[in-house]
C-alpha cells in the first residue's frame, strides 16, 4: 500500500474507531497507554466497551467498505447561507445562544460562559496535515473572532473531534478548562502538557463556575490509529445552568435509543439537544457508531429536548452521502413524523441559534 493510501486508511480507522484483530491488537499492545483504573461496567482494564452493546468493526470492514459500494458526489469546496459568525463577547443570564462552526464544534453561549465542543480549525480531519478528510467550508467563527472561551467539551478521540493543533492554539489564547471522558487528558497533555484538563467517567460530573458538566454514556468507541482501538473514554455532555439543560452528543448510534432515554431518566428536561445526523451510509457499516437523521428525531423525541439541533454534516467527507443529504433526510422526516421544523434544525455552518424566551 503506498503511503498516501496507509495515510488516509489511518486516518479512517481513527475516525471510525478501527483497528486490528483482536490477536493482533493484543501482541502490539498490551496494555492501555492512556488510563488505568478499576473494572467497570464498561471497562475491562484494558479498553472500554459500549454495555451490552456492538462491537466496534475491524480494519477488514473498513476494506470491504471503501473499495465497494457508490459514494454521491461532494463539492471541492462550499459556501454557508450564513455570513461567518462575530459571537458577542458572553450570554448572560438564562439565555442560551448555540453557533455553528463546523461538524462537531459548537459555540455554546449562556450563564456568562463562552463554551466549545469538539473544536477542530485544521483543514483536515487526520494525523497529517497533507491526508485525510478535508474541510471543504471555512469555519463559521473566523478563530480570532472568538470570545474569551472559558471551557472545552471534548467528547472523543477520533481526529474529527480531537483536534490537537487547534487546542493548542487555544490554550495559547484562551487558557480553557478542557474536559473530558476518561483517558483523552493523556493525549492532549503529551502533546500540550500545560494544558487545564479534568477528566471524568459515564455517571460522574464536573463543577466549573456557574455549570456542572455531566458526563453521560452514548454509543461509540474511540482510536488514534491502529492499535489504540477503546482505550480512552467517549462519552455525551449534558450542560446544567440556572437557564436549563443542554444535552450534547458528539456522536453516537442509535442503540435502540438507550442513550436517550438514560439521559431522560437522569435529567428530565432539557432546554436543547446537540445531536448527529451526517456520516451514517453505508448503514451496515455505520449504524453502530453513528445514527442517521430519522434515528436523531427519534432520540430527540425520547430525550424530551425543546429543541434540537443538528450537526456532524457537511464539513468533512467521511461516509458516502452526499453532502446535503443528513439536511435533506432530516427535513422530510420531521414532515413525515408532524414535527414543527423549527424545533429540530440542522445548523448550517455560521449559523446562530437562540433559544425562544421561556425555552
Amino acid at each position: 500500500m503506498k503511503r498516501r493510501s496507509f495515510l488516509k486508511f489511518s486516518a479512517l480507522a481513527g475516525i471510525f474507531g478501527l483497528g486490528a484483530s483482536g490477536t493482533a491488537m493484543a501482541i502490539a499492545r498490551a496494555s492501555n497507554p492512556y488510563y488505568s483504573g478499576p473494572v467497570s461496567d464498561h471497562f475491562d482494564g484494558t479498553r472500554f466497551f459500549n454495555p451490552d452493546g456492538a462491537a466496534p468493526k475491524g480494519f477488514s470492514d473498513l476494506l470491504k467498505w471503501q473499495f465497494g459500494g457508490d459514494r454521491e458526489p461532494w463539492p471541492a469546496s462550499a459556501t454557508s447561507p450564513f455570513a461567518p459568525a462575530r459571537p458577542e463577547p458572553k450570554v448572560d443570564g438564562d439565555r442560551l445562544r448555540i453557533t455553528m462552526v463546523g461538524h462537531a464544534t459548537m459555540l455554546i453561549q449562556t450563564a456568562g460562559l463562552n463554551i466549545l465542543t469538539d473544536p477542530v480549525w485544521s483543514d483536515r480531519a487526520s494525523p497529517v496535515a497533507f491526508a485525510g478528510p478535508k474541510r471543504i467550508i471555512d469555519p463559521g467563527v473566523a478563530f480570532e473572532d472568538l470570545p474569551k472561551i472559558d471551557v472545552v467539551l471534548l467528547s472523543h478521540n477520533h481526529y474529527d473531534h480531537l483536534d490537537l493543533v487547534t487546542l493548542a492554539r487555544l490554550r495559547q489564547a484562551h487558557d480553557p478548562l478542557v474536559i473530558t471522558p476518561l483517558g483523552n487528558d493523556a493525549i492532549i497533555r503529551d502533546h500540550t502538557p500545560s494544558m487545564r484538563i479534568e477528566t471524568a467517567d459515564w455517571g460522574q460530573a464536573i463543577r466549573s463556575g456557574p455549570a456542572t458538566y455531566h458526563f453521560e454514556p452514548c454509543h461509540h468507541w474511540s482510536a488514534r490509529g491502529m492499535n489504540d482501538r477503546s482505550m480512552a473514554l467517549w462519552a455525551a455532555f449534558v450542560i446544567e445552568t440556572g437557564g436549563g439543560k443542554v444535552l450534547h452528543i458528539g456522536d453516537t448510534g442509535f442503540d435502540n435509543g438507550r442513550p436517550y432515554r438514560n439521559a431522560r431518566e437522569r435529567h428530565g428536561r432539557f432546554r436543547a439537544a446537540i445531536l448527529p445526523v451526517g456520516a451514517y451510509e453505508p448503514r451496515w457499516f455505520m449504524k453502530d457508531q453513528h445514527q442517521n437523521p430519522e434515528e436523531a428525531i427519534e432520540g430527540f423525541l425520547l430525550s424530551g429536548a425543546d429543541y434540537a439541533l443538528g450537526h456532524h454534516w457537511g464539513t468533512f467527507r467521511l461516509t458516502n452521502e452526499g453532502r446535503d443529504a443528513p439536511k435533506e433526510m432530516l427535513e422530510a422526516a420531521l414532515a413525515k413524523k408532524g414535527v414543527a421544523p423549527e424545533r429540530f434544525r440542522p445548523l448550517h455552518v455560521g449559523e446562530v441559534w437562540e433559544a425562544p424566551a421561556g425555552a
